[in-house]
């Protein structure tokens, strides 16, 4: 006997093994190279990067990352990747605030006033790269066929 799944079971699961896949791609060494490119070499921010921030970090680039890769398939269907960040650019941006905030939390508690303007740039720009790179991911699996 056939087990009945209805379409929306059906289209998580596609989905959940569409990001498995995806992460594939990522490695813990390739996180953490992009977390001190991004925040450990301006001395200026003041971080101290513990245990606590680089979770944070690894959560909203995998976050970032999975989001530019499912949206990837537009850019394989010819549409280009800024006309494709701006059907995100709501969940993109919650993203950047999300990890600026975990970040101002748990910096230095606060005292970190005078560059929060730069510790944003650098927090944008960091969600910003990896949404490219999940995106240029699922444009090369859907080119592959491997969705």
């Amino acid at each position: 006997m056939n087990v009945i799944m209805g379409l929306q079971e059906r289209q998580r699961e596609k989905q959940i093994n569409y990001e498995r896949r995806l992460l594939r791609d990522l490695s813990i060494e390739k996180l953490k190279v992009r977390i001190l490119d991004f925040f450990n070499h301006d001395y200026s921010l003041g971080l101290c990067l513990t245990d606590v921030l680089e979770e944070g970090c690894f959560d909203v680039a995998i976050e970032a990352f999975l989001l530019g890769g499912n949206y990837g398939k537009f850019g394989y269907y010819g549409e280009s990747m800024e006309d494709s960040r701006l059907r995100c650019k709501q969940e993109e941006k919650h993203l950047v605030d999300t990890l600026f905030n975990f970040i101002l939390y748990w910096g230095k508690a606060g005292k970190m006033d005078i560059y929060s303007e730069s510790l944003f740039y650098h927090c944008s720009a960091y969600v910003e790269t990896w949404w490219l790179q999940g995106f240029q991911a699922g444009a090369k699996y859907y080119k592959l066929r491997l969705h």
